[in-house]
């Protein structure tokens, strides 16, 4: 037999999906985050390794 009543769990499993895509967005976004200030740094010392040896 069918059970009555409303469904079991609805409301938790669309809150526990509401907070796992907002946490898998959030980590996301600090990993591009990271990898952008990488790059930033890389260029940053590859200039100062550019003037370094022009000034030499």
């Amino acid at each position: 037999m069918a059970k009555k009543g409303k469904e079991k769990n609805t409301k938790n499993k669309a809150k526990h999906t509401k907070l796992m895509t907002r946490k898998l967005n959030k980590l996301r976004d600090e990993k591009i985050q990271h990898q952008l200030r990488l790059k930033e740094l890389v260029k940053k010392h590859q200039e100062q390794k550019e003037n370094n040896t022009t000034n030499s």
